[in-house]
């Protein structure tokens, strides 16, 4: 499925900096999703429901929890 494209204007300085940031084999829309980076947590707020929230926040701190004792039983058997 492709993604629907939209056509901008940029200064030739701007573009001119893309171009340099352009990695080999790379488009534009490319080095541009690569410069951007990923979604912000700010961008993703009220994307979840409460509910789905508080299954993730769960999950976070039950992996937190298991994490912390893996690591508590492997600096116990170090002593």
């Amino acid at each position: 499925m492709s993604e629907a494209s939209k056509t901008i204007r940029v200064s030739d300085t701007l573009h001119a900096r893309i171009k340099a940031d352009n990695r080999e084999g790379e488009t534009l829309n490319e080095t541009l999703e690569r410069l951007l980076g990923e979604p912000s947590l700010r961008e993703l707020a009220g994307t979840l429901s409460d509910e789905d929230a508080a299954t993730m926040r769960e999950a976070i701190d039950a992996s937190h929890e298991q994490h912390a004792a893996e690591l508590s039983e492997q600096f116990d058997g170090m002593e």
